[in-house]
């Protein structure tokens, strides 16, 4: 696997862990809706939460929040209604942002976004 994928997925692992421990239910990990996916799907209390995961070793070109420009909020918003239509839910739901920046070799700044604007 290649190196950014790997930071990638430490920030994933970083997050499911951050929520875990704010009593998030963690449904599913990167579920795919062909090209497109969610990072994490998860339940906080009855609310069906989407959290996509910004990983950044540092903020020198931007902040990770910035990265969700309109296209890749469409795509969440698409892949989020597929889920609901094929798992047949009717649950209120959100959509949250999770950003790390940092390195496993540091003391990670983790910040939680809920219910970010997604169109």
């Amino acid at each position: 696997m290649a190196e950014h994928n790997d930071f990638g997925h430490w920030g994933e692992e970083l997050a499911a862990s951050f929520l875990r421990d704010k009593g998030y239910v963690i449904l599913e990990r990167d579920w795919r809706s062909g090209h497109r996916d969610l990072d994490i799907i998860a339940m906080d209390g009855d609310v069906l939460v989407f959290v996509e995961v910004k990983t950044r070793r540092n903020r020198d070109f931007m902040d990770p929040e910035a990265a969700l420009d309109y296209r890749k909020l469409n795509s969440l918003r698409l892949s989020a209604n597929h889920y609901i239509k094929s798992h047949h839910l009717d649950n209120t739901y959100r959509f949250d942002v999770v950003t790390i920046v940092g390195s496993l070799f540091s003391n990670p700044e983790i910040n939680h976004i809920k219910d970010f604007a997604v169109l």
